[in-house]
This record gives C-alpha cells, sequence and structure tokens, in this order.
C-alpha cells in the first residue's frame, strides 16, 4: 500500500508542536504541499526548515486560530498560494490540569477557544471549498478525555467531545459531498504533554509502565494515522474518534 500527496494541498494547525511537526514532515515526505500553521513564529520556522532540509514543500502561517478572522485567513492563504483544501488537519489545541473550581472565566474561554472554537471555525471555512473543489477531507486532534472524564482537565475534555460530535456531524452532513470528517485521540505522551507526566505519581517511568503497551505514545505514531485516514485508503472511514493510545481506552479503571 503506497499512499501519495503529490498536488494535494495539506493544512496543519499548531504545525510547531509535537504531533503538528511530525505531521507536517511526514505528509510533506509523502509529496503534499503542506501550509504549516502555529502561533508560535520561532517554533513554526523550525518546523518549515526541517521540512525544506528533508526536500520537502511547504509554506508557513504565523495565526492564531482561536480568532475566527485568523482561522479563516489559514484557509484563505492555502487557496491563494495552492489553489485550495484538500486536507484540513485540526490539531492546535492544549490544556494542562487545573481542578474545575479552579478555572477562570477568562481560562473556560480561552480552553473552549482553543480547543473546539478554533477547530469549528477553521473547518466552516474550508468546507465550501472542499464542496467546490468535489471533496476533501477533516481530520481533528481530540483526546481521550472527549470521551472519558479525566481529573483535571474538565473544560479541555467538553470541548474536545464537542469536537468528536463536530466531525461526526460534517461526516453525515458532508459525506454525499466527498468529505470525509474524522478525530485522532492520542495519548497523553504523544500530545508532549510531558511536563503534565512528571507530576503524575511514579513520573513519566511510572506512566509508561502503566500502559497497557508498556511505553509511551510518539508523535509519529499520530502522524502515521493522520497520513492513513486523509489518504484513499482510508476512503470508507468516516466519522470516526479513533483512540491511538496503545490501548488505554481499552482499559477497565477498577476502584483500588
Amino acid at each position: 500500500m503506497k499512499i501519495d500527496y503529490t498536488g494535494k494541498s495539506v493544512i496543519i494547525t499548531g504545525a510547531g508542536g509535537s504531533i503538528g511537526r511530525a505531521s507536517s514532515l511526514l505528509f510533506a515526505r509523502l509529496g503534499a504541499s503542506v501550509i504549516a500553521s502555529d502561533i508560535n513564529e520561532e517554533r513554526l520556522q523550525e518546523t518549515i526548515d526541517q521540512i525544506v532540509d528533508a526536500g520537502g514543500s511547504a509554506l508557513s502561517i504565523v495565526a492564531d486560530v482561536t480568532d475566527p478572522d485568523q482561522a479563516a485567513g489559514v484557509v484563505k492563504f492555502a487557496c491563494k498560494k495552492l489553489g485550495g483544501v484538500d486536507v484540513l488537519f485540526n490539531n492546535a489545541g492544549g490544556s494542562f490540569p487545573t481542578p474545575m473550581e479552579a478555572i477562570s472565566k477568562e481560562e473556560f474561554q480561552r480552553l473552549r477557544s482553543l480547543n473546539f472554537d478554533a477547530v469549528y471555525h477553521a473547518s466552516m471555512e474550508a468546507l465550501p471549498v472542499m464542496v467546490a473543489k468535489g471533496g476533501g477531507v477533516i481530520l481533528s486532534t481530540t483526546s481521550g478525555a472527549g470521551s472519558g472524564a479525566v481529573n483535571g482537565l474538565a473544560v479541555y475534555g467538553a470541548a474536545k467531545a464537542g469536537v468528536n460530535s463536530l466531525m461526526r456531524s460534517i461526516a453525515i452532513e458532508y459525506g454525499r459531498k466527498g468529505i470525509r470528517a474524522n478525530a485522532i485521540a492520542p495519548s497523553a505522551a504523544s500530545t508532549g504533554m510531558i511536563q503534565w507526566l512528571e507530576s503524575t505519581p511514579g513520573g513519566v517511568k511510572g506512566f509508561a509502565e502503566a500502559q497497557p503497551m508498556g511505553r509511551l505514545g510518539a508523535p509519529e505514531d499520530i502522524a502515521s494515522v493522520a497520513a492513513f485516514l486523509a489518504s484513499e485508503h482510508a476512503g470508507f472511514v468516516n466519522g470516526v474518534v479513533l483512540p491511538v493510545d496503545g490501548g488505554v481506552e481499552a482499559m477497565l479503571a477498577v476502584p483500588g
């Protein structure tokens, strides 16, 4: 099975982070013209440099995708530079565990904007472009916290649950127009939340040993799944939330 994105335009948000960078590098290696976006210009440039050094094709746009106008600007940039959008990978997001009662109104808005609103606005901008082109794929990085509650991640989890629902809604409403939408739920380590893992009982090593596969996930684990889901080989995969967590979601939590 060969995956080839030659001639395809792929937008990846949060491209300066762990999953975003791994995905940008992989899509470019598979022939895609990548539009890499991030709020952090320095990290974004590092991603672009690595793509170019590897012989790939990429353009960058610094944007805060929590701002509807800037999220729209990313899609418009892709249309102007590459003539459209074949794949939109909504990957920007993140959180740090905080007890519910400690979350301020401002933090609530920030978490919701980053983890749901940004996905919604970019997707709504990309959809008419994809419809006019005859099809496309929308992927979004979500979380196991969107399916099951995690201590300290109430707002983050609620936002990711919204992303799961949004991807399913796009799948059923736009499937006949050639558009597929799926979500990927990574493990915590894959998202680069090492700082959080260091604060857990047993630290990073203990967290890894507690995993069903006995190891942490890597950004490349997510990137390879994203590349498959956006490809023609996953042409009948639509509206799914796919855990890529080494079996964590399959575990039954039994009170100690």
